[in-house]
């Protein structure tokens, strides 16, 4: 499996249910939400957007995808979740199952980010991302078209320390 088909597969509705485990408070945190992944045109302005603002040639770009959630967590009374976010693959020269994920909105800071995406053999997405204050680790593989897991750690700064474990399963809607 390549970025292409990854995303492919992904694109559509999906029914979510997070168990976050947030280390430094001893609390777990029940998330359910809707998720929905809709693909963009490489001559989408947000698509072109994002590249520049990183310096990537937007000529670069394959299988862009906006990805939006809603939902709801049990952290202080029944939190309302909800936002969306742009994200552009740029794989590497001659391999589409390494690259770098350019999104306008990070996973663990609200920030412009670029990751490190690297698809496996037996398809699981491996997504690395380093921010200022901590790094996001996540995987996402497919049990069924309909059925697929996530996993994803916020470590400290220095790599040293989890202060966040989740896993979320997804089933498409």
């Amino acid at each position: 499996m390549n970025i292409s088909e990854f995303v492919e597969q992904s694109l559509g509705n999906w029914r979510s249910l997070r168990s976050v485990h947030h280390l430094a408070f001893s609390y777990l945190e029940e998330v359910n939400s809707e998720i929905e992944i809709t693909g963009l045109n490489l001559g989408d302005v947000q698509v072109i957007n994002l590249c520049e603002q990183h310096n990537i040639d937007p000529s670069l770009a394959i299988s862009p995808f906006k990805m939006s959630w809603e939902g709801e967590s049990d952290w202080d009374q029944k939190e309302q979740l909800n936002g969306s976010t742009v994200l552009v693959p740029i794989p590497n020269e001659n391999n589409l199952c390494e690259g770098r994920l350019l999104r306008d909105q990070g996973y663990a800071e609200t920030m412009p980010a670029i990751a490190q995406y690297q698809i496996k053999d037996d398809g699981t997405f491996l997504l690395i991302t380093k921010y200022d204050r901590a790094s996001a680790e996540e995987k996402i593989w497919f049990v069924s078209p309909k059925l697929r897991f996530r996993v994803s750690m916020i470590k400290t700064s220095d790599g040293k320390g989890v202060t966040t474990a989740s896993f979320s399963s997804e089933i498409r809607i």
